[in-house]
């Protein structure tokens, strides 16, 4: 089958917001690892899509060298103020023009986390999908999806082309190797300019959580520390 991955650059939440770091969002990361495996050996394409800045070469680039053909950088230079409606237009726009069997998309991303995209995009291509992946794999000319449901676990079948957004949940991503890092550095990425999309949203302010008070540590014999612990948890937790 031929994968399309719609991947995004994000900053990294193991960092400050105002360091500027930015990462392959994690959600993207198991959705082009699913579709390496599922496709390993059969000589079927795995595409990468991201709609971002001309600076989120590099993050195409580690998605590359994980093993994907070859990637569309949709260049949108005001990336910031694209909501999930945004993103999704301009996806949608790009994929009315492109073969694929299944697109595969992050159930959410590691900044907004708002976890829309995906639905939007499915809908804009009136294409069946299912959100919220564990688990996919290839029977005849449908997609079995596994997904994580509010009451357990749920298995659909979807006829092709569809669309599915990937739990991280799904795999652990491989750490590209130095033959996969040196490959994706000779493999050209097309890159297209995209005018700026209709937002429905808009950010007004982004900071960093606010810091977390030192937790205490209880030190003594063991009678004496439950008999500490139950003394806080009275008089200044107010939980006993």
């Amino acid at each position: 089958m031929k994968f399309c991955v719609c991947i995004k650059q994000v900053p990294d939440v193991q960092a400050s917001v105002q360091t500027g770091r930015t990462v392959l969002n994690a959600y993207d990361a198991s959705a082009v690892e699913e579709a390496l495996v599922l496709n390993d050996g059969t000589g079927d394409p795995v595409d990468l899509v991201l709609v971002g800045q001309s600076t989120a070469t590099e993050t195409i680039r580690k998605a590359l060298a994980m093993g994907a053909s070859d990637a569309t950088h949709l260049v949108l230079e005001d990336a910031q103020g694209a909501d999930s409606h945004g993103i999704a237009e301009v996806l949608a726009d790009h994929f009315a023009g492109h073969a694929y069997d299944v697109i595969l998309t992050g159930k959410q991303s590691q900044d907004s986390d708002s976890g829309l995209a995906g639905g939007m995009l499915a809908e804009r291509l009136g294409l069946p999908y299912a959100t919220n992946a564990v688990g996919l794999a290839i029977e005849g000319d449908k997609l079995l999806v596994t997904r994580q449901g509010d009451a357990g676990q749920e298995i659909i079948a979807l006829s092709t082309p569809c669309l599915v957004t990937c739990s991280n949940d799904m795999n652990n991503p491989r750490i590209p190797a130095l033959k996969g890092i040196m490959a994706a550095k000779r493999k050209q990425i097309a890159t297209v300019p995209v005018a700026s999309p209709s937002a429905r949203t808009a950010v007004s302010q982004t900071f960093d959580p606010p810091a977390r008070e030192p937790g205490i540590k209880l030190e003594g014999e063991p009678e004496e520390m439950v008999a500490d612990l139950m003394q806080r948890l009275s008089s200044e937790a107010g939980v006993i």
